[in-house]
């Protein structure tokens, strides 16, 4: 509607309304989580977790809004027919931009339940959004090297058993567990550093969906595989807040669980992680294709 305005004033607004809406919703999400936190009982985590997942909702519906008044996007969405509220999904999707979160919340809200992401350790500590993804549950990854590790035995498979404690808390409650493969926003230079064998994406990584289909993988219904296309080129935030974004397309593919597998012996833990592994690679490389069959 106010799509009309000069992009800099269009991109003030769009800010000021995101803003507002954080300073609506956030404070009645801490208000909940404290009191689950001060009630620490699966009967009052039963009652409160729907409601964390409302408000999350709530809050989602109004970036929605923001986003439908003050920018001018053609969507093009497919394979949301499917989907159901009531069902636990492992949701994979590729990463080029913060923008996708946003685009992934409007496509999906109340059509799955709340995603639930993948956060780097560090993201814990911005303002205001580190306490609501706290409040929320999200699992915090502290990303260490090989070479750390080895150096730092003690800290190995401190990650692991976050994620685990994350996902069984999500087994009382429909959950989507949502994983960006490639660990980190694509770029020409990430490219170039891992030599990636891919056109449009980074290698992937099956260590975090290996973790949660251990935690959790009997309750999981289906893998859902998106593919964000953004045909005028990968956006900032910024470009997207001030309107040169015009056009998204999403791809939404629902799959079968590739594999089950709980309480895993070590020996089957690895060769757990050896077949995911294989089974990402094969769906980045499916993915890569259609990427380059959409921008044609």
């Amino acid at each position: 509607m106010l799509n009309f305005l000069p992009a800099p004033l269009r991109g003030l607004l769009a800010g000021v309304l995101m803003l507002l809406n954080i300073f609506v919703w956030v404070p009645v999400l801490l208000l909940v989580a404290l009191v689950k936190l001060v009630l620490p009982f699966q009967s009052v985590r039963l009652r409160l977790d729907p409601l964390l997942l409302k408000i999350a909702e709530a809050w989602i519906d109004g970036n929605s809004g923001w986003m439908r008044l003050t920018q001018k996007l053609d969507w093009t969405v497919s394979g949301l027919d499917a989907l159901s509220p009531r069902q636990w999904y492992l949701v994979v999707c590729n990463h080029q931009s913060w923008v996708d979160i946003l685009v992934l919340q409007h496509v999906l809200n109340r059509r799955v339940p709340l995603l639930k992401f993948f956060l780097k350790k560090e993201l814990i500590w911005v303002p205001i959004m580190g306490l609501a993804w706290w409040a929320l549950e999200f699992p915090f990854m502290r990303r260490r090297s090989a070479a750390y590790l080895q150096k730092h035995p003690q800290e190995r498979g401190k990650d692991a058993a976050a994620t685990r404690a994350a996902c069984e808390k999500y087994a009382l409650v429909p959950t989507s567990v949502m994983n960006f493969l490639e660990g980190t926003r694509l770029t020409p230079a990430k490219q170039r550093q891992q030599a990636s064998p891919y056109r449009h994406l980074l290698k992937p990584k099956a260590g975090g969906i290996t973790l949660a289909l251990q935690a959790m993988g009997e309750k999981f219904g289906a893998v859902l595989d998106i593919t964000i296309v953004y045909p005028q080129g990968q956006p900032t935030f910024v470009q997207f807040l001030t309107g040169q974004v015009s056009q998204v397309v999403v791809q939404v593919q629902t799959l079968p669980v590739p594999a089950r597998h709980n309480a895993p012996e070590p020996q089957s833990e690895a060769a757990l992680r050896s077949h995911m592994q294989q089974w990402v690679n094969q769906l980045w490389a499916d993915k890569d294709a259609r990427i380059e069959h959409m921008l044609n």
